[in-house]
């Protein structure tokens, strides 16, 4: 069996904003009605994390939980422990109307981090990109430029973007090439 890499195996590029490949990372989609208990209990239980609010994200040590839409939450843990944990979602909510499915293999995962992270970002993504209207612990899902992706923040410095591994050599790309143009300076 072969050992699995990251899209773009731990490549980087850049030096005052740098954009990372931030490696393998374990994501699970899990569809179902968010305000039922048991899924609760369930994700509780997969990542640490609550369920949370519309547009936002609980991510911290390699595990986290996002709102994706009404029905739909991306649950982040180690790559190593996808399956199992796919496996324990299943056998928790079996019986009720779910769907639980490791995407870790079908996406990319990507870092910017640097003082301007959020002008990277702003130049490709129809976002208000301000710190009043964007913050830590927020999600957005979005085109960059004509890809679709998530993504959020987990400091001031720092942005994490997730994408379908199919266009992860050019979401790299084209987050480099943002970083390397400069800040817009707009915030």
């Amino acid at each position: 069996m072969s050992e699995a890499v990251s899209v773009m195996n731990g490549a980087e590029r850049g030096t005052s904003i740098r954009v990372r490949d931030a490696g393998l990372q374990g994501m699970i989609t899990l569809r179902g009605d968010l305000s039922a208990a048991k899924l609760k209990s369930a994700v509780k239980a997969a990542t640490g994390h609550a369920v949370p609010k519309a547009r936002e994200i609980a991510f911290a040590d390699g595990k986290g939980v996002a709102w994706m839409s009404p029905d739909e939450l991306l649950l982040l843990v180690p790559y190593g422990e996808a399956d199992a944990a796919v496996a324990s979602l299943e056998a928790a909510l079996a019986g009720t109307h779910s769907l639980a499915v490791n995407v870790s293999d079908a996406r990319a995962f990507f870092a910017v981090e640097g003082a301007s992270a959020r002008d990277v970002i702003a130049k490709i993504a129809p976002v208000d990109m301000h710190p009043d209207s964007f913050g830590p612990g927020e999600l957005r899902r979005t085109r960059m430029a004509q890809a679709a992706a998530a993504f959020w923040m987990s400091d001031a410095e720092t942005i994490h973007v997730i994408c379908f591994r199919s266009v992860g050599q050019y979401m790299f790309d084209l987050l480099a090439t943002s970083a390397e143009t400069g800040a817009v300076e707009a915030f």
